[in-house]
């Protein structure tokens, strides 16, 4: 057999093995159920939706409600599952934490928080103000969210929230408007309008992460919003990364204390919408 034949052959085992992989990867995202979410004023929100393994509806499962990205915005219903989708779809996250996963996608032209972001300038600059009404998108995934807590079997004392980049921002804002909902909070390189934070979000633990040479959120709306959080008696945990930037997500999503540090977070009551 000539060294032609066997680098001939080599590169089709290469490329079958390329087409398995990604084959197998777009047949578990397609595990996420396509959804859309009409508000009263007719709006839209797309959503992607994963039920948990053998899903019983006469049982209860958590739920985490997870918000994408700038960079993820639109409605294909497709770009939010970018990030953090594939962490749920592991064969052992299947089995260790059957939940649901929400998934919504903001519009291009909206944003999860309410903040006004000044882009001439690396990181940039953002400037919070909870006074003003919450973006629409923002509500409306918290309806979804209310939604199924009617339709599925759902323990509405094991509501979670995680996000990245300006889905950091719209957890934390998240939980400030809705501050009796949720069980527990994982914002990544997000940040918070940290004067309007105050005692409402107290019995919410938290789980913050950032990178510390982050060029586009800067680590300081992180480490702010954090020291408030302390000096609120507010049980929260930092993570801060030395020399990673903004995909900061990266990092958190390996952590192997994640999913077991936010499943075991419960409330005391049912989630009050």
């Amino acid at each position: 057999m000539t060294s032609r034949t066997i680098s001939s052959i080599r590169l089709a085992g290469y490329l079958v093995l390329l087409f398995l992989v990604t084959t197998a990867h777009a047949q578990d995202l397609s595990q996420y159920e396509k959804r859309e979410y009409k508000t009263a004023a007719g709006n839209t929100l797309p959503y992607r939706l994963l039920y948990p393994k053998n899903y019983d509806k006469t049982k209860n499962y958590p739920v985490i409600l997870f918000l994408h990205g700038a960079g993820e915005r639109g409605n294909d219903n497709e770009k939010q599952l970018t990030h953090g989708a594939k962490m749920f779809l592991t064969e052992q996250n299947r089995e260790q934490y059957p939940c649901f996963v929400i998934m919504p996608q903001c519009p291009q032209e909206s944003y999860w928080s309410s903040v006004q972001a000044d882009r001439t300038k690396q990181p940039m600059t953002f400037n919070f103000d909870y006074t003003r009404p919450p973006n629409w998108p923002l509500e409306a995934a918290l309806d979804v969210v209310q939604q199924l807590t009617q339709e599925e079997g759902v323990d509405q004392r094991r509501l979670y929230i995680m996000g990245l980049s300006m889905g950091g921002m719209g957890t934390f804002e998240e939980l400030y408007r809705h501050p009796n909902v949720f069980a527990a909070a994982a914002p990544i390189c997000g940040g918070a309008d940290v004067p309007a934070y105050d005692k409402r979000v107290r019995k919410t633990p938290f789980w913050v992460f950032h990178g510390d040479a982050d060029s586009v959120v800067p680590v300081e709306n992180s480490r702010q919003i954090v020291e408030k959080l302390k000096q609120l008696k507010v049980p929260v945990q930092y993570t801060e990364y030395p020399g990673v930037n903004h995909n900061s997500w990266d990092n958190a999503f390996a952590e192997p204390q994640l999913l077991p540090w936010l499943f075991s977070q419960a409330r005391k009551k049912k989630a009050k919408f």
